[in-house]
């Protein structure tokens, strides 16, 4: 499948909060389910990872309901990754934690750690990165500490900013794999 074509739902989107938004630029439900539609039929992606990529997208444009009924029923590592995701931006930490737990070791942590830290690195920040990407394993539980504490601040401080960057590169690499 070619993965140039996914940019077209990301375009005129900032990056997602933290949070669970909803940020300016995010397509109504149903057009972002027509849109979808027009895009996966000629795709030949279909079935469990059709949905998921239906889910991660609708997710990207802050329909966590949607999102969630898509997700709670599919019993994979992808769909758990997903899930996790969603509670984390919810925030309903604990439950993202329990996600992440079911995930595992997930495919794309290698490219998200291996981005991040040289996101991090090139920024200063080897102390977030050192938390974050442990002996070069990412780790997600770490990533929803690190998202509650940012939550906790009254005004998005520059480490918020910066989580949300990580959380960009997250969402990149789960679509590319996805859509492979």
């Amino acid at each position: 499948m070619n993965t140039t074509s996914l940019s077209q739902f990301f375009a005129g989107v900032q990056e997602p909060e933290l949070g669970p938004g909803p940020r300016p630029g995010i397509r109504p439900l149903p057009v972002l389910n027509r849109e979808l539609e027009e895009w996966l039929a000629p795709s030949g992606l279909t079935g469990i990872r059709a949905n998921l990529l239906r889910a991660a997208i609708l997710l990207w444009h802050d329909h966590h309901d949607a999102a969630h009924r898509i997700v709670q029923d599919i019993e994979t590592k992808d769909a758990s990754y997903i899930h996790a995701i969603l509670h984390r931006r919810e925030p309903d930490f604990g439950n993202a934690k329990y996600w992440f737990h079911r995930v595992g070791r997930h495919p794309c942590f290698i490219e998200l750690a291996s981005k991040s830290s040289a996101l991090l690195n090139a920024k200063g920040v080897t102390p977030l990165a050192r938390k974050l990407i442990a002996s070069g394993d990412w780790d997600s539980i770490a990533f929803v500490d690190a998202c509650e504490d940012a939550g906790r601040e009254f005004t998005p401080s520059a480490r918020c900013l910066l989580l949300r960057e990580i959380q960009q590169i997250e969402f990149e690499v789960l679509f590319a794999y996805l859509a492979r």
